[in-house]
């Protein structure tokens, strides 16, 4: 078989396991499409726009472990570079693929289209380098397989986007076949040596706690350890808390499970154990201002061990080279029992009282929505919760063995939800995908929802229509945070044109979200929109208090001189 640019490509991204890519057309990608069309294990998923290109393959790695989304040069990547940036932020291995202008144009002095009307044809290229963890160009069909090879090599390993720039007359050219697909889903072994040092350290340092607990963050799954973690937990018989960004890294039925440590907005009892340690192994975990309510919740001192996803850190150490889930691995071979803090949990616990039950032609409230969502989250449910008050909604819902939640929480772009959940729903088709989102949000990706139908996606979205940025309201009040209103609902007809077979419902009290949800429930053709119109200041105690802080950390004056 002879092998092209683009069926090479194809053939390595089928061999990683990819089973779908998305995609929009251009003029500088055509041919790469076709090329990649020629694979028949290799699904081409088209979307609205670049944007949402690269967040709905962003959404298919959260549910897959890698992604690929295709677009056209300079006007389409620098739009998807948005979402690769997310994907960076969130250690997802997005491979983006640009089409390029004609390698015969390169430093020929031509003025193209699609371009900022200089001779420099490198400019993406070089944007992109600041946002993947390696961008390659390609304009020699020669280079490409170990270019390709490279990109892809990386992505995987660093758990991190690639980029893969293809100049529009080299994608159909012949190059060489691929060989096995070890060649860029191979790992390098943990350092021997340094793993078993790092192990015999990190056990001297728990033996050494009486009251030891374990932080579960988000990293965890781009390292691959959320089993390893477990095998630690159980071997120390402690507390296990999560960021708010790690939900579902660790089971919420585990008996050692106590809940999201988030600073003041923390599960009840989650803040208190913490504190109350005097050892916090921290793994995978990542601080920033919103993990950290405004940098009020951040264990540091020398009572704290950071297992990050190849290093090791605490007082006196510093190992590198180490996988993180070898090293959770062996480190629960070498643990004995310190149980204290599950002592000290049970004293101290207290579960939220369960929401009332409203009366079904009350006015429909927030905590209503939460508490009709409850029994619709099953071991085969995704929850992706879009940044706001979607969060400390989706934070209250308990989640049965084998449920997911997603979140994209260092990045923190609004409408991300939206294509997150398509790219997630075409990856898997078997799972019930639901969406928590806000209507300022919505706006920004609707389009993607037209996907959906398209696709006869069966995502069921919970829209919060409150008119505005709700947390931009409890961060900073103000006039822009305000929205034109839309009929949310009646969008989804225009959506489905004259095939689709998706359901716009409007919720204004319980009874009617009810009704909603019986026929989103049914609904097996496509997606179902239920706008939930709830009053501008119905939000969470949890995002009131979020925001305060975060809104005093924004606020600190410069330092003086």
């Amino acid at each position: 078989m002879k092998y092209t640019v683009g069926t090479y490509l194809a053939a390595r991204l089928s061999q990683i396991g990819l089973k779908h890519h998305f995609a929009v057309a251009g003029d500088y990608n055509l041919v790469l499409l076709d090329q990649l069309l020629t694979n028949k294990d290799l699904r081409q998923v088209y979307c609205s726009n670049e944007l949402n290109c690269g967040f709905s393959a962003e959404g298919y790695a959260r549910a897959n472990g890698a992604a690929a989304a295709v677009v056209t040069y300079s006007v389409g990547a620098l739009s998807a570079l948005n979402a690769i940036g997310g994907a960076y932020a969130e250690n997802l291995p997005v491979i983006l693929i640009s089409g390029a202008p004609n390698s015969n144009d390169y430093a020929s002095g031509h003025l193209l289209h699609h371009t900022l009307g200089t001779q420099d044809f490198l400019y993406q290229l070089e944007i992109a380098r600041k946002l993947t963890c390696a961008a390659v160009s390609i304009i020699s069909a020669d280079e490409a397989p170990a270019l390709i090879d490279h990109a892809i090599r990386t992505a995987l390993r660093e758990r991190k986007p690639a980029y893969i720039e293809i100049a529009c007359n080299i994608s159909g050219a012949e190059c060489a076949a691929p060989g096995p697909a070890s060649a860029v889903t191979g790992t390098e072994p943990s350092d021997a040596g340094t793993l078993a040092a790092a192990v015999a350290a990190a056990a001297s340092f728990l033996s050494d706690r009486k009251k030891p607990v374990l932080l579960i963050g988000s990293k965890l799954r781009a390292a691959g350890a959320e089993k390893q973690a477990v095998q630690l937990a159980d071997a120390l018989g402690c507390s296990v808390a999560v960021m708010a960004a790690a939900k579902s890294f660790f089971p919420e039925e585990h008996p050692q499970f106590v809940g999201t440590y988030w600073g003041e907005v923390s599960s009840p009892g989650a803040r208190e154990i913490v504190d109350w340690s005097d050892g916090v192994v921290c793994i995978g975990t990542v601080f920033n201002d919103y993990s950290t309510v405004g940098w009020t919740a951040m264990p540091a001192g020398p009572g704290v061990l950071t297992a990050d996803t190849n290093r090791v850190r605490f007082e006196g150490h510093d190992f590198s080279g180490i996988h993180l889930r070898d090293f959770l691995a062996a480190l629960a071979r070498e643990v004995t029992k310190r149980d204290a803090t599950m002592i000290e949990y049970a004293r101290i616990r207290s579960e939220r009282p369960p929401e009332p039950f409203a009366e079904p032609d009350a006015k429909l409230m927030r905590a209503e929505i939460v508490r009709q969502i409850r029994p619709l989250v099953t071991p085969e449910t995704t929850v992706l919760a879009e940044t706001g008050d979607s969060w400390f909604n989706g934070l209250q819902l308990r989640l049965p063995d084998g449920a997911r939640f997603e979140v994209e929480m260092q990045w923190g772009h609004i409408g991300w939800s939206v294509p997150a959940t398509f790219g997630y729903a075409v990856a898997a088709p078997e799972r019930r995908i639901i969406a928590l989102i806000g209507d300022g949000s919505f706006q920004l990706t609707a389009q993607e929802v037209a996907q959906m139908i398209r696709l006869k996606l069966p995502v069921i979205i919970f829209l919060m229509n409150n008119h505005g940025y709700t947390i931009e309201v409890e961060i900073h009040d103000g006039p822009y945070n305000n929205v034109k209103n839309w009929d949310y609902a009646g969008l989804i007809d225009a959506f489905n044109a004259e095939d689709g077979k998706g359901r716009g419902m409007r919720a204004t009290d319980g009874g009617e979200l009810a009704d909603a949800i019986k026929v989103a429930l049914a609904n097996q053709d496509g997606p179902t929109l239920i706008e939930c119109v709830i009053d501008r200041d119905d939000c969470t105690a949890d995002l009131i208090s979020w925001g305060r802080l975060v809104a005093t950390a924004n606020a600190r004056p410069p330092r003086g001189r």
